[in-house]
Parts: structure tokens; sequence; C-alpha cells
């Protein structure tokens, strides 16, 4: 009769070690996941930089206030609307204490061609008012002032000081919340989320450049509505460029 070998049970030792190489594994697939993610992210901003390399603010300003206005105004509307409407504007107002005091009923008239005019021309009077009133006509430096400023929130707070005084920071405007979702950069509706999450995934000296490359790829390939994958230099390396073509 042939007899069998005992079975040998494995020492609780060795168990842990399977244990741990399981769950070693299992991190090293997730860091590996989010370095993916990253070195992608990265590639893709790289191409688009390269296709855009004369991205910038394309709004017409001759001073910080006046870019801040037309930021304000820029809200739902497009640049160049700004920009026709912000030429007569700032030929009569070109100043904080000039607009405090403007006549609204001709401010309006002034702004019609951005869209929602009632609403923002007493946003930037208001806001030229508490200029004069508070940062004695200047426009302030940091985001935590700008914010408290009428019709300013944190995308306008950072196009001004990215553009005018050199701070990083991420104008996640609609386009860049469109683009980040369709890029995978993040999966987050709210606006606030949305830059926490880019903050996270770029580094910090390039957040305004990439924030006005994601505007400018929005504006002229990457459409709200029927975005034109075929002239895309990222089709490839897009996750929704499928979904959407």
């Amino acid at each position: 009769m042939i007899k069998k070998a005992p079975i040998k049970e494995v020492p609780p030792k060795q168990k842990r070690s399977s244990e741990e190489k399981a769950a070693n594994s299992k991190t090293s697939v997730g860091t590996r996941n989010k370095l993916v993610k990253s070195a992608l992210a990265h590639k893709i901003m790289s191409l688009l930089i390269k296709k855009y390399p004369e991205a910038e603010c394309e709004l017409s300003y001759k001073s910080p206030f006046q870019l801040l206005i037309a930021t304000i105004l820029s809200a739902q509307t497009t640049d160049a609307s700004v920009n026709k409407a912000t030429g007569p504007l700032f030929k009569e107002y070109p100043d904080a204490k000039t607009l405090a005091s403007a006549d609204i009923k001709h401010l309006r008239e002034l702004v019609k061609p951005t869209g929602y005019y009632n609403a923002k021309a007493a946003n930037i009077q208001a806001c030229a008012q508490q200029l004069v009133d508070q940062f004695d006509g200047q426009v302030p430096k940091t985001q935590e002032e700008l914010v408290t400023l009428r019709g300013v929130g944190r995308k306008t707070a950072n196009v001004v000081l990215g553009v005018i005084y050199g701070v990083r920071g991420w104008a996640v405007d609609t386009h860049v919340q469109r683009l980040s979702k369709r890029l995978g950069f993040t999966k987050e509706k709210d606006p606030v989320k949305i830059e926490k999450d880019l903050e996270k995934l770029f580094p910090h000296e390039d957040w305004s450049k990439l924030s006005i490359t994601l505007i400018f790829h929005g504006r002229r390939t990457c459409f709200a509505k029927k975005p034109a994958c075929h002239l895309c230099p990222v089709d490839k390396l897009c996750p929704s460029a499928y979904k959407i073509k």
C-alpha cells in the first residue's frame, strides 16, 4: 500500500508573508495607477501647450482695474463680446473713480453686448465703488481681498492675479470645467473642487499657463457641442474622445 505523505500546514509566519505580499501587490497597483494618471495628464497638457504656444488672456485692457472689470463682464459670454463693450466703456470710465460715479442707465447700454447687462452694470459699478472706498481705487493683490468685491469669484480673482501680478492659479471657467472632466483630470462638478484636483495634479508654477491653455483649446477645438476631435492633438489620449465623436 502506498502511504500518502502527510499534508504539511503552512506555518503562521508563512501565511502572514503571503498576506503581506498580496497587500503590497494591491498597494503597488494603486501607486502605479496614480502615476499613470499623472503622467498621462502631463503628457496631454504638454501636447496642448505645444498646440497653443500663443495662449494668453484675450481680453482687452490697459490697467489692472480694466482687466478686473472686463473679467467680471466675461461671465456667460465671449471675450469678443466683452472687448466690443469695453472699448467704449473704458473710453468714458477708465478707472474706478469715474466708473463708481457713472450713470447706471448709461452703463447698462454700454455693457449690453455682454448679456445680462442689468446685473453686470450693477456689479461693475458696485465693484468700482468698493475699490474707491476700501482700496483707494487700486485692485487688491490677494485672492482673499479680491473675492470680497461685487461680482468677483475665485475664477475672476485668479485671472487678475495670474495676468497682472504673476500669482499662479487656476481660472476654472466653463471651458476648464468641461475639459478637465473630459480629459479625466477630475470627476467633480463644483468649480472649487475641480480647482483643488487640478492643483494636486500639476506643478504650482504651471497653473496659470495650463489654465489659459485649456481655455484656448475649449474655444478652438473641444467645443461644448460637437467637439472637433479629428483636429485635436490629444484625441488618442483623451478618455472621452470616443464618447463624443
